[in-house]
């Protein structure tokens, strides 16, 4: 009972709609299933880094100030490439009728996904204040062994959610027409554009303030 409301804990964590989820949907409509799938993956090997990091107790080093405004400000850069770069290959693609669009490699999908989770500062919010509470319980009451299956359940959750967005998306490749997916895609972009600018304009505001 206490191992499922772990990965509940996992599925309702990952389903708010993030930057994560806008690039999955983005990618399992423009390149199917694989690609939307691997974008989660790779945003699941950030979460373990950051989950590792808070288990040994590294999560002091990211309260510095230096280090917050750091991330801030890389997680705009990588929002605001991603974001651009989406509206670039859509408006391409919808004004060049011989335009072919050129197919990201699984890797780039996957790099994609690790990049915009390990750069965005309420990923790290989330494992420092959910995840540091949620271990800081569980120490009490289990024994390491448990708390890593403990662990282990929110990413399954996590993982059942990647694999529900990459189904939907790809899935809906196959009926929605073009325009729609046009009209998406550039809607997942304004997505990440706006974490982006939200987060230059905190990292700002920090190292301004400072």
């Amino acid at each position: 009972m206490i191992f499922f409301g772990h990965v509940l804990l996992g599925i309702s964590l990952a389903a708010p709609i993030g930057p994560v989820n806008a690039a999955q949907l983005e990618k399992g409509l423009k390149h199917g299933f694989l690609h939307s799938w691997l974008v989660g993956l790779g945003a699941m090997l950030a979460d373990a880094l950051y989950m590792l990091a808070v288990y040994i107790g590294l999560s002091q080093l990211l309260m510095y100030e230096g280090v917050k405004v750091f991330l801030w400000l890389f997680g705009c850069f990588v929002l605001l490439y991603t974001g651009i770069e989406t509206i670039v290959e859509t408006a391409k693609s919808k004004n060049q009728l011989t335009y072919t669009r050129k197919k990201p490699s699984l890797f780039q999908s996957f790099g994609t996904g690790f990049l915009i989770s390990i750069s965005n500062p309420l990923t790290i919010l989330f494992w420092l204040g959910i995840y540091g509470s949620v271990l800081a319980k569980t120490l009490t009451l289990y024994e390491s062994s448990q708390i890593w299956l403990l662990s282990s359940a929110i990413f399954i959750g996590i993982t059942l959610w990647d694999l529900f967005i990459a189904i939907v998306s790809s899935t809906a490749k196959s009926f929605v027409s073009e325009k729609t997916k046009q009209i998406i895609s550039i809607l997942s972009a304004i997505s990440l554009i706006s974490f982006g600018l939200y987060f230059g304009y905190l990292g700002l505001t920090l190292l301004l303030g400072s």
